[in-house]
């Protein structure tokens, strides 16, 4: 990841989200011709477009931040490229590749059980929420599982088509990784996700609209945006310091480490920074922060950032995913609860 400098400050200034535009042109790498309805979109988000049959294409109304760009389109390969949009980009020519029909790597040993696999995949990566039940995978069978030292992983061979019908949308999700290591109890996921608004009647609507609203407050993306703005205490947060320890007496059972929690709140001063990149800002704290949102102590989420940093954008997307843990509601957020970046509530 690229270095940054870290700016040190006791407020952090209130930030305007423009809206860009990114223009470009989809041509095939071999033959340098235009390539038609080829659908390009910015990850977690619902921006997208489609290509003309020039090849040239317009993503309107972007809402600044860090995205990973992509273009899809049978029979070729999918092309991804990270941009940082703070102003109107144009990305000139991007070339695409044909797929090569490959055979399938034949594994020696016991057949695993698919239908058993699956559940265990859907369980981490859906989970148990009160959404769960009406979010469903429509093409499960594009999904390969493997198992390794207790590793348990998962691999899909094209874009999941998921149907979140508790909050409306209907989502195109490229896994880029699934680990789910029991041993060390921790569950790591990445991808890139395409959001479109599914059709309803007007009481389906409202209904999203509600169910929308309820999981984006409270979330770890209100949070950092509060953050963002210097307004963590007007929108119902208070960070407390969490110390945790080694447990001396840990054998393999109870608790591994022995914690102590601060309540009297911290500054948002204390864990938050800016950087020298437009759009992005960063969090550091040596121990656990402990985030209570409208002051629910009992079901904090807790963060435990496992490098220097922990790198957000405008829209409130941590970007470095892999160097922090998140516990409790924080956490427990699957699919069901996920909401574009672009989201704001009530339309705001």
């Amino acid at each position: 990841m690229q270095k940054r400098l870290i700016f040190f400050l006791l407020l952090l200034p209130f930030v305007s989200i423009g809206q860009y535009h990114i223009t470009g042109k989809i041509i095939d790498s071999a033959t340098k011709a235009p390539v038609a309805d080829a659908s390009i979109f910015l990850s977690n988000a619902s921006a997208g477009a489609k290509s003309n049959a020039d090849g040239t294409f317009t993503i309107a109304n972007v809402r600044g931040g860090q995205y990973t760009l992509i273009a899809s389109v049978v029979g070729y390969n999918t092309y991804a490229q990270s941009v940082l949009v703070n102003k109107d980009i144009d990305l000139k020519i991007i070339s695409i590749t044909k797929k090569n029909v490959m055979l399938k790597e034949v594994r020696i040993g016991p057949p695993r059980n698919w239908e058993k696999d699956y559940e265990r995949f859907k369980s981490g990566f859906i989970g148990f929420s009160d959404n769960a039940s009406n979010c469903t995978i429509l093409n499960p069978h594009v999904l390969d599982f493997d198992s390794e030292d207790g590793v348990f992983t998962a691999t899909a061979q094209d874009m999941l088509i998921i149907e979140n019908k508790a909050l409306g949308y209907r989502i195109k999700y490229m896994l880029y990784a699934y680990k789910d290591d029991k041993k060390n109890g921790q569950l790591y996921y990445a991808g890139a996700a395409f959001f479109e608004n599914m059709p309803g009647s007007d009481h389906q609507l409202k209904k999203w609209k509600r169910k929308r609203r309820e999981a984006y407050l409270g979330s770890n993306m209100h949070f950092l945006r509060s953050v963002i703005q210097n307004r963590v205490k007007e929108e119902g947060f208070k960070v407390e310091r969490l110390i945790r320890k080694p447990n001396p007496a840990y054998n393999g059972f109870g608790n591994k480490y022995t914690a102590t929690l601060i309540t009297t709140p911290i500054e948002t001063s204390d864990y938050s920074r800016i950087t020298d990149k437009k759009g992005e800002y960063a969090l550091q704290f040596k121990d656990c922060m402990y985030v209570v949102y409208n002051d629910n102590q009992a079901i904090g989420s807790t963060v435990t950032i496992t490098s220097p940093y922990a790198y957000f954008d405008n829209n409130g997307i941590i970007l470095n995913i892999q160097d922090v843990l998140m516990e409790g509601p924080w956490g427990d957020s699957r699919i069901p609860e996920m909401l574009p970046v672009d989201y704001e509530p009530d339309g705001k």
